[in-house]
């Protein structure tokens, strides 16, 4: 899949367009025109539409969950998520006195539908014919990049010929639920209760309820006017609405060729808002004192503009790869952005878009930081304190497992316990079975991997000591804790978890979950003792007292850590290759020729499909995604050489080429992460094939490649991971002893990758080509920044462009280490 596997999406430079409506797709394109301003975040449905098939109205504040307990397959379930507030948008149109318009109504002349990408603009335009009548519906809408709290919409209807009679209503629908996900509709997705709603007067709609769980209060309002031919048609009626539910309604006689144009202002606070009084009243104020649509629209696509300068990325010759990686920067930028700052939320695995995964932060952060960490530092840092601020909820969940330090959740929602649940239904089979996914322990070293690098790109002495080491500290206390030694092999052992790959949960037939010494964790864990060692060391020594005397750090502690670091258990196969844990020789080979005859494209979930057939993924050498890759993602080769022969193992150089070969081949590719995964470790041995992959992984949201899921939100880590790929991993980019490394080694396919990043409060453009380097510093930048290349090291000044000659890649990289697929 690429981005010109799409379905039915036309890329140009600054947009993704539809030339016709597509019912098959339309929630997919729900979650791709969804906008948002990293407050909320309103997915692309039509006005008109009312949850169901196709469609799915939904608006998500981000990190408000509610909590309940529903019955599902005669049992309780105990369920965390992300909730659908009120729907904003609605808005009912009709001629003289026929049906409400709805595309099933009227016969389609022409469709058009547009994701501006440049200004954050979404916009459609319908010709139809009804009744023998002819007309053209226009809708623009905006979610202020601004103003946190405020969104826009703009409908218009123009009669083709003679005039008629128009009608209008606008709404505040608060009769939603959560219904989203095909995998939790068993479970009670009404979140909601407390209901006011109300019509102010001035075309004012306000709604406030509170979530029936958490009991988190927010408040909703509108500001409505209609326009007929340049004047304002007022005052607006009351709809019949129900408890739920408040309306304004407008009726205006055309003439010939006429118009009439509904323009609704929105607002969104929650209770815990800042410089507030009280939710409903700050809602009605906002509505209330906003611009019109026109008058709002210039700054909000300022902010745009803003961002853009910092973020985009130019791939020379590659429009519509230029295009996607712009559609994923889109999506990151209404997950998270500067309006996030200060926000007590993480970045969900599928953005605000929908309610897979329920809204939850697993590990993709992993994915994401490095883009917002080289260009909006301070983003990346207010992240990083959402995970701290749930430190003493992962120490409380280290102890009741009767561990030390800090056992971070796999799936994080509202406070930090863990929301996995303990059972998922398979859809295949329809069958609830167990989930056992919160065994992935290596979350720990996810969040000590983004601390570390946070300081090494940012150089933020002061974070690491007031925040930054205290994690690392207590994540390494954990794995030392977690760690036993076996006298038998004289190394430390790590058992009863589960590592990223997720088809494998438990040994085949054993009664309990969980597997002994995942390659992946193991390794992690040594990184993370090592580097929470380093991180102390870098403390001035007045901090480093503090922290170890506030924390009872003692010198034996350091030596268990030291020793577990020395003495790692890493499982290997009898050929060499890394084990992707314990036992995993045992397991049988899979056919996959035969599976892949049987069940084609569907294969990438080879656990629902052996579950369904009374069989289990973990009989077999199969892997969802990358596992012991992972390894290679994540570590540089010379990092990985020092963590495996500092334990006392070999290494070569075809360390990398051997699992890359033998993974590859069993693996289904059942989570987007892992195209991008294997994409990153493919570039090292085999460019070719590295961009094919990559170029699969461009499709993952375009192309919906997951069969269905992005209707339920985009995949933020897999987009965040392409873009990755082009800054870090094409460019040989890394931020490392206070300078900036690059070492280009672009696929023979691609010719200069253009981008802009923010080294150490200095902000540099760099044009990359697999022969030379361009690098300009900014004149305002505060001080010189160091680049190495090629073995080399030279000081750029402010205002100063530089170019650096570079051996080919073709000269450096070897030969190919895996066929194409």
């Amino acid at each position: 899949m690429s981005p010109h596997d799409r379905d039915g999406a036309r890329l140009a430079p600054w947009s993704i367009v539809y030339d016709s409506f597509d019912r098959e797709h339309e929630g997919q394109r729900e979650a791709l025109c969804a906008l948002g301003n990293g407050r909320f975040v309103t997915r692309g449905a039509a006005p008109w539409a009312v949850a169901g098939e196709p469609h799915y109205p939904g608006t998500y504040r981000a990190g408000l969950y509610n909590h309940k307990t529903s019955v599902v397959d005669g049992e309780p379930l105990h369920h965390e998520g992300l909730v659908n507030l009120p729907n904003w948008l609605r808005v009912d149109v009709g001629l003289d006195d026929g049906e409400w318009f709805s595309l099933e109504r009227v016969t389609v002349r022409e469709f058009r539908q547009e994701l501006d990408l440049r200004r954050g603009l979404l916009s459609r335009v319908v010709r139809f014919e009804v009744d023998g009548r002819r007309a053209t519906l226009t809708e623009r809408r905006l979610v202020h990049l601004g103003d946190p709290h405020l969104a826009a919409q703009q409908v218009r209807l123009e009669l083709d010929g003679a005039g008629g009679r128009v009608r209008v209503r606008s709404w505040l629908d608060g009769q939603v639920t959560n219904a989203n996900a095909v995998e939790y509709r068993g479970a009670d997705g009404d979140h909601l209760e407390q209901f006011e709603v109300a019509a102010a007067g001035a075309g004012l709609l306000t709604l406030r309820a509170r979530t029936c769980g958490s009991r988190l209060e927010f408040a909703l309002a509108t500001r409505t006017r209609v326009f007929v031919s340049g004047g304002e048609v007022g005052p607006l009626g009351p709809c019949e609405g129900g408890p739920r539910t408040v309306g304004l309604q407008a009726c205006a006689e055309l003439q010939t060729h006429g118009s009439v144009t509904l323009e609704k202002i929105f607002a969104l606070y929650a209770r815990h808002d800042r410089a507030i009084r009280e939710p409903l009243d700050a809602a009605m104020r906002a509505v209330g004192g906003a611009l019109d649509f026109e008058a709002m629209l210039p700054a909000h696509a300022r902010a745009w503009a803003e961002l853009w300068d910092r973020f985009d990325v130019d791939v020379e010759g590659e429009q519509e790869t230029t295009t996607a990686l712009r559609l994923h920067l889109f999506h990151i930028l209404q997950t998270v952005s500067p309006h996030t700052i200060g926000l007590d939320a993480g970045i969900p695995g599928r953005g605000w878009h929908g309610e897979g995964y329920r809204g939850h932060v697993f590990w993709d952060e992993l994915f994401v930081f490095p883009v917002l960490a080289y260009r909006l530092p301070e983003l990346a840092r207010s992240l990083l304190l959402y995970r701290f601020r749930r430190l003493p909820a992962a120490r409380a969940a280290a102890r009741e497992a009767g561990l030390r330090g800090a056992m971070f959740p796999w799936r994080s929602a509202s406070d930090g316990r863990e929301v996995s649940e303990p059972r998922r239904k398979n859809p295949r089979s329809g069958r609830w079975i167990a989930d056992n996914s919160r065994l992935q322990r290596h979350i720990g070293a996810a969040v000590a991997y983004n601390v570390w690098h946070y300081y090494e790109i940012t150089g933020d002495l002061e974070f690491l000591a007031e925040h930054g080491v205290e994690m690392m500290v207590e994540i390494a206390r954990f794995w030392a804790s977690v760690a036993v030694f076996e006298p038998s092999r004289q190394r430390y052992v790590i058992r009863g978890v589960g590592g990223p790959d997720e088809f494998h949960d438990a040994y085949p037939d054993a009664a309990r979950p969980g597997l002994d010494n995942n390659a992946y964790t193991n390794v992690m864990a040594v990184w993370s003792l090592l580097r929470a060692r380093e991180a102390l060391a870098l403390l001035p020594a007045g901090a480093r007292r503090l922290l170890v005397d506030k924390l009872g750090l003692g010198d034996d502690e350091l030596r268990t850590w030291e020793d577990v670091a020395r003495r790692m258990f890493v499982p290997f196969l009898d050929d060499g290759l890394i084990a992707q844990f314990e036992g995993y020789e045992r397991l049988a080979e899979f056919d996959w020729d035969l599976y892949r005859a049987r069940y084609a494209d569907e294969i990438h979930r080879l656990d629902n499909i052996l579950e369904a057939e009374g069989d289990s993924a973990n009989r077999y050498k199969v892997s969802k995604q990358a596992d012991v890759l992972m390894l290679f993602y994540l570590l540089a080769p010379e990092e990985l050489r020092a963590i495996f022969t500092g334990l006392g193992y070999g290494w070569d150089d075809e360390v990398l080429a051997r699992n890359t070969r033998y993974y590859l081949q069993r693996t289904s590719h059942g989570s987007t992460l892992s195209r991008v995964v294997h994409a990153w470790v493919l570039a090292r041995c085999d460019p070719a094939h590295s961009w094919k992959m990559l170029r699969e992984a461009l499709g993952s949201d375009l192309g919906d490649i997951q069969g269905g899921t992005t209707a339920e939100g985009v995949h933020l880590g897999a987009m965040a991971g392409t873009i990755d790929i082009f800054q870090r991993c094409y460019t040989g980019l890394e931020a490392r002893e206070g300078a900036l490394w690059l070492r280009p080694g672009l696929p023979d396919e691609l010719r200069c990758v253009s981008f802009r990043v923010r080294h150490r409060c200095a902000w540099l453009s760099l044009a990359v080509r697999n022969d030379r380097v361009i690098v300009r510093v900014d004149d305002d930048a505060a001080h010189a920044v160091t680049v190495r290349i090629d073995g080399r090291a030279e000081e750029v000044e402010p205002g100063a462009t530089r170019t650096f000659t570079v051996t080919p890649a073709r000269e450096r990289v070897g030969g190919r280490c895996v066929e194409a697929q």
